[in-house]
């Protein structure tokens, strides 16, 4: 009956009555408690003479389950461990109670707990097993075991994947390459283009640049600190920049002032990335607005006369805040084969492999369109550090090959979402491809913003957002109805 309710009112309800419903949906003062459990999955689904399987991490929530007409959301684990993604998609459980639904996070291969060798896992003879097709393979073959553990059927009980960012791509790929098993696909911040080589190698910097851009005198500021920084490095000035930025180790050749210049730039990246209307601690813990934030404060110390490289480190220190005395540029930041960032740790080594192998990030800052120094990256550039850090001859044709590049009009039921603010949103679909591949723009959202809990500091266009997504989810659940109840 609730769900019947609800269906009625949103097909009724403008966009603004939407918008105050949103404020009534079920909201979590903490986290929903999730159960910890663990599958065997083949390490090579696709080879069917190697039987070896390795324990998939998944993460799951049966608490407001109705088995007799409940859907199935899915979050299509992306590259880190699935808790951290389970505390971060509060849309999910914002939604769930009402739908009456059973909520499943995998983990990622390779990511998190889920690594198949252990600490060995990344050893040039065991990486191998870690790609797009084998992680969907994993995903599948978890649903397909679900179906007899909760006694699932299409027709009571549809599959609606979720993801955001690279966990949106899966999401979308999923509904690609298994219909069959996944009804509809909520993909937030997806940018299956670029990730297929489809964008301009300029495009994301650019897109950074034009979020701090909205602040004024801002832009000019960072240019002048990055010309302040190249004079000091053509002089041999390396003392000085390394005294400034607070270093704990100094740097001493263009190599270290290159990854000086990674690290500055990757600041200003995440604090784009996740420019949300409060603090979160997703990326690094960051305050409300964090590019409103950090411009302002790089003014107001450059007009009370700071001088720029001080301000500049300062800037930094709002996403590198650490409380030691200085900053460790080698492991606050790791260079890789995607220069938009590959993370720390162990999951960096997985997704620079990713990004050798299947998702191509070839992305590079010009000085023209961007604010950045000139940091060029190509694919050449790419090809020789994947053959020396992977012994990966890249394939630059295969994710469009594999994963259907642009032509994607014979999909359906996906929503692609994308918010104005996040840098990635022109490596998607910004418009409809088809009346069931939707595009929902988000004026003021930041990477996938729609997918984290409501807040009531949320702007309205987020509100209404989850809205849309919210018809298409009820419009997918609908048309299952008239399946017959057979297993996936």
């Amino acid at each position: 009956m609730i769900k019947l309710i609800l269906v009625a009112t949103l097909l009724v309800l403008s966009s603004i009555e939407c918008v105050k419903l949103h404020k009534k949906r079920t909201q979590f003062k903490d986290v929903p408690k999730f159960k910890t459990l663990y599958m065997d999955q083949y390490l090579d689904h696709f080879n069917k003479r190697d039987d070896r399987t390795f324990k998939l991490r998944y993460l799951v929530n049966d608490e407001w389950f109705n088995p007799d007409d409940g859907p199935v959301f899915v979050y299509a684990g992306n590259e880190g461990d699935i808790e951290a993604f389970w505390n971060n998609t509060g849309f999910m459980f914002d939604i769930a109670p009402v739908f009456q639904a059973l909520v499943v996070f995998p983990e990622h291969r390779y990511y998190g707990e889920s690594l198949p060798f252990g600490e060995k896992s990344f050893d040039l003879d065991k990486i191998g097993y870690l790609s797009v097709e084998q992680t969907m393979a994993d995903y599948a073959v978890l649903l397909s075991k679900l179906q007899e553990d909760y006694n699932l059927c299409r027709k009571k009980n549809p599959i609606i994947a979720f993801g955001g960012s690279y966990g949106g791509i899966l999401a979308a790929y999923m509904r690609f390459k298994y219909p069959n098993i996944v009804r509809g696909a909520i993909a937030a911040s997806a940018p299956i283009y670029l990730t297929a080589g489809l964008a301009p190698s300029t495009l994301f910097f650019q897109d950074v640049t034009n979020d701090f851009d909205k602040e004024p005198g801002c832009v000019p500021l960072v240019r002048k600190a990055f010309d302040t920084m190249e004079d000091a490095a053509k002089r041999g000035d390396y003392k000085t920049l390394s005294t400034k930025f607070q270093l704990c180790k100094p740097i001493s050749d263009p190599a270290g002032y290159k990854h000086l210049l990674l690290w500055m730039r990757n600041a200003f990246t995440i604090m784009a990335m996740v420019d949300y209307p409060y603090p979160a601690s997703f990326l690094g813990d960051l305050p409300a607005w964090p590019v409103h934030y950090a411009c302002e404060q790089l003014v107001n110390q450059t007009n009370k006369g700071v001088d720029i490289l001080t301000a500049f480190k300062n800037l930094a220190g709002i996403l590198y805040n650490d409380t030691s005395s200085c900053f460790d540029i080698y492991e606050q930041f790791i260079e890789c084969a995607d220069p938009t960032s590959c993370g720390l740790g162990n999951d960096a080594k997985s997704w620079d492999y990713q990004a050798c192998t299947e998702l191509n990030t070839v992305q590079e800052s010009n000085g023209v369109t961007d604010m950045f120094p000139v940091i060029a990256y190509n694919e050449e550039l790419r090809a020789e550090y994947c053959l020396k850090t992977w012994g990966v001859k890249v394939r630059t044709e295969w994710p469009s090959i594999e994963f259907w590049g642009r032509h994607i009009k014979t999909a359906t039921n996906i929503v692609f979402s994308n918010g104005l603010l996040d840098p990635w949103h022109n490596g998607g679909p910004l418009t409809n491809v088809t009346d069931s591949l939707v595009a929902v723009i988000i004026e003021d959202g930041a990477h996938h913003l729609d997918l984290r809990g409501s807040d009531p500091r949320d702007p309205q266009s987020v509100k209404i957002a989850r809205y849309q997504e919210i018809e298409q989810i009820i419009k997918w659940v609908q048309e299952a109805k008239n399946e017959p109840c057979q297993k996936f």
